[in-house]
């Protein structure tokens, strides 16, 4: 059993490092993981919201969510259930986690999670409709919450 776990640990930290995460910030407990699925959800509250915008329009929010369970946070989206895009999560150590969302989930998306105690975080979301054609693109980026 511990020879499985330790492979499984040992083959998540090749996947973060091969997906671009800086060579020195290692793999912390949650990274790359659902909120949902892991039940840190459950213990967890907003502490930063912004707009997506296209051009000055409002087209969706984004939330920064932290984890006092788990220690995490994650970014949530709301938007046109049309939309496709992308959510990120960014902590003050360097790293990150990019999800890639489709449309559907009745514009209701989230990313995964990055640890992040004691130290500072951010989400941003971007947005398309029709590939982006035409100007059909938004983006959205929280402040920092430190925690």
């Amino acid at each position: 059993m511990k020879l499985r776990v330790a492979a499984a640990a040992a083959g998540a930290m090749a996947a973060v490092l091969l997906a671009g995460t800086p060579a020195n910030a290692q793999a912390k407990p949650y990274d790359h993981q659902d909120p949902a699925k892991s039940g840190c959800w459950n213990a967890a509250k907003v502490v930063r919201t912004a707009d997506i915008k296209m051009r000055r329009e409002s087209v969706g929010t984004i939330k920064l969510w932290w984890s006092f369970k788990c220690k995490t946070n994650w970014v949530e989206i709301r938007t046109s259930s049309a939309a496709t895009g992308t959510i990120s999560v960014f902590a003050g150590d360097g790293r990150n986690d990019k999800f890639s969302f489709k449309a559907g989930n009745k514009g209701k998306h989230w990313g995964n999670m990055i640890w992040a105690n004691n130290m500072c975080a951010y989400g941003q979301a971007s947005v398309r409709w029709n590939g982006g054609r035409g100007g059909q693109y938004g983006s959205g980026s929280t402040t920092k919450a430190c925690k």
